[in-house]
């Protein structure tokens, strides 16, 4: 008998492809969409910083006036003792959080919600920053990372600046003992041996013939040879 090939192996949930959860061990806090955040202004102090293995950008602890803690992704520039507000009042500046309706075109922007009340979603890994470029008609237009230009409500939170942690993939690893820990840190699998490279039995990408193998595969097929592109609509480079 064979052994599994590693797609096989992962999915069956061995501990080795697990992802344990106690290496996360800070969560991220949200505020509740309440009457102080639609229409009234709270006030905090950043009280610390956390540097967490499961997220890149650096945090900050904030305890508010109404002795509410939470744990916030930091901007660059921001320091110890320095206030936060939030809410639909707050003033622009540094790590406020405050309704897109509210930030004058031009400024940077992050931790940026879908809807109203949802939640931070884009704009969150080290360094990255949106751009307000627009307004009207209830909706407000934002430049992505990605130089997208996409609608959002203007109801929706942000926080003023530029995530921390920027340049961080700018310094290099020397050698794969760094990468190693690197990775162990976030709970991802390293290394990872690419198809091609492996033996015919191993994958079935596999074999020294190299030539082109077929990256899309059927949703139905079975899990030995269920590896690339899964069901996919389309391959390739996108035309623009």
């Amino acid at each position: 008998m064979g052994k599994r090939i590693i797609s096989q192996r992962r999915g069956r949930g061995s501990p080795a492809f697990k992802a344990p959860s106690h290496r996360y061990k800070v969560k991220l806090s949200y505020r509740t969409y309440d009457d102080i955040e639609r229409s009234n202004i709270l006030k905090g102090e950043v009280m610390g910083f956390v540097d967490d293995p499961g997220h890149d950008a650096l945090l900050m602890k904030i305890l508010f006036e109404n002795n509410e803690e939470g744990v916030f992704l930091a901007p660059e520039g921001i320091k110890l003792g320095d206030n936060i507000y939030t809410g639909a009042n707050s003033p622009v500046g540094l790590g406020n959080i405050l309704p897109l309706k509210n930030v004058p075109e031009g400024y940077y922007i992050y931790n940026l919600e879908i809807k109203p009340g949802q939640n931070g979603k884009f704009v969150r890994s080290p360094g990255s920053y949106a751009t307000v470029v627009s307004k009207e008609g209830g909706k407000v237009v934002v430049r992505m990372p990605s130089n997208k230009k996409l609608p959002f409500d203007e109801n929706c939170r942000v926080s003023i600046g530029v995530v921390s942690g920027g340049g961080r993939l700018e310094k290099p690893l020397f050698k794969a003992g760094n990468s190693f820990h690197k990775k162990r840190a976030t709970n991802r699998r390293w290394p990872i041996v690419k198809g091609v490279s492996m033996n015919s039995v191993s994958h079935p990408f596999g074999g020294k013939s190299h030539t082109p193998k077929r990256s899309t595969i059927s949703r139905n097929a079975p899990p030995g040879k269920k590896v690339g592109h899964i069901a996919a609509r389309r391959t390739g480079r996108k035309k623009r």
